[in-house]
């Protein structure tokens, strides 16, 4: 999966210039944690909801709120925004940039193209979307959890057999920090045919050095489902 194809295109900016006040302001109104800064049309940083946080004036200094305000209003974006922001390739995938947050701790990459023009903007809210979707868990698909040896072939011997049963394969997704050793743990989902859910759970029940941990369908609501 890709960054370019998850990411949001429709970027808001500001420019380096602008007060903390008006910023502040815009990420309100467009209810967003992140702004990125650009100067003389080029990226220069990122300014963040925590940016804003460590900017205002404690509640515990002693000032009055139209000198707060003042402050405010003379502080500019580039005294508070992030200067070297981390960013991705909308070419890298997203299996990275999930690396990267996660490691890193933040919720959100800028994203620019091989000339380091800003071209998108990536939140966790984007990464679950695409494993969601990748998933297949939203087709209803049923999922079968086993643990099967290491050795080269297993997988596909698991293949053939969801293929003799003709059902289509949504997602195949294998660890092994969870199996047993010498072993690793595969998820697929699968779409049975015609509904032959019994038979094909017999077949793999059958199916020597193969354990299902897990089977079944995951109930979603219309309510629950991405659109």
């Amino acid at each position: 999966m890709l960054i370019k194809d998850w990411m949001a295109t429709t970027i808001l900016t500001v420019d380096a210039n602008t007060s903390v006040m008006r910023a502040g302001r815009t990420m309100k109104d467009n209810n967003i944690r992140r702004l990125p800064v650009v100067a003389k049309g080029k990226l220069a940083g990122i300014m963040t909801d925590r940016d804003l946080k460590e900017a205002a004036p404690s509640s515990t200094t002693e000032i009055d709120l139209h000198e707060m305000y003042y402050l405010l209003s003379e502080m500019k974006v580039r005294d508070v925004m992030t200067t070297d922001p981390i960013c991705l390739k909308q070419y890298d995938t997203l299996e990275k940039a999930a690396v990267v947050m996660l490691n890193k701790k933040i919720s959100g990459l800028l994203i620019t193209d091989d000339e380091g023009n800003l071209v998108g903007l990536l939140s966790e809210s984007d990464v679950l979307r695409g494993f969601i979707h990748a998933t297949g868990i939203q087709d209803g698909a049923f999922q079968f959890v086993m643990d099967m040896s290491d050795a080269s072939g297993s997988v596909s011997r698991l293949i053939d057999v969801l293929r003799q049963n003709r059902a289509r394969v949504l997602s195949i997704l294998t660890s092994f920090d969870d199996a047993p050793t010498g072993s690793k743990r595969v998820s697929v989902r699968v779409m049975p045919y015609d509904g032959e859910v019994d038979a094909l759970m017999k077949e793999l029940s059958d199916l020597e050095g193969y354990t299902i941990i897990s089977q079944g369908m995951d109930e979603l609501s219309d309510s629950l489902k991405i659109k």
